[in-house]
């Protein structure tokens, strides 16, 4: 929906194109959707190496808000992704993300995107434990830099290597 003007009846300041329609929650938009809009999509294995699987629902949205409005200088809000995980065994839906990806993006790669934090949170847990991010104890920011930029080099080494199908066949 476009922002509409109403007309000027030529007494005061002429008006500005304003958005007429309230606002929903993310919550209202999802559940107006239904469940029948849900589809089941598989992200990635799991430890026990089935696969994950929730059903979804994407949706293309305007977000709202004072600050969104002021940044877009009256102009139209942009269209974004909402996406929300609605299991099947729940009566709504229980997580919700907003995406600025194109308008094409097919849901899987969606779904892909939203559950990476365990990938982040894995990586960062291994960056830190394994490969000593948080041991360093220096006071120049060029040392820090140096620390950082190996560890950076010593976790690129060890996820190639944890990628790499030889490396996995010769172990």
């Amino acid at each position: 929906m476009a922002p509409q003007t109403v007309a000027y009846t030529g007494r005061g300041r002429p008006p500005v194109p304003r958005y007429r329609q309230r606002r929903s929650s993310l919550r209202q938009l999802v559940l107006a959707a239904g469940a029948g809009a849900a589809s089941t999509v598989a992200w990635r294995e799991g430890a026990d190496g089935a696969p994950l699987v929730s059903r979804f629902v994407a949706l293309r949205v305007r977000p709202a808000g004072v600050r969104l409005r002021r940044a877009a200088r009256g102009g139209e809000l942009p269209v974004r992704w909402l996406l929300a995980e609605w299991p099947a065994d729940e009566p709504e839906p229980v997580k919700y993300w907003l995406a600025t990806l194109p308008a094409d993006t097919p849901l899987e790669r969606l779904v892909g995107l939203a559950k990476l934090r365990w990938r982040v949170e894995h990586d960062y847990r291994e960056l830190k434990d394994a490969l000593g991010l948080d041991h360093f104890e220096g006071r120049s920011f060029k040392g820090w830099h140096h620390h950082v930029t190996l560890v950076s080099a010593a976790h690129a080494f060890v996820t190639l290597q944890r990628l790499d199908p030889k490396a996995a066949a010769s172990a």
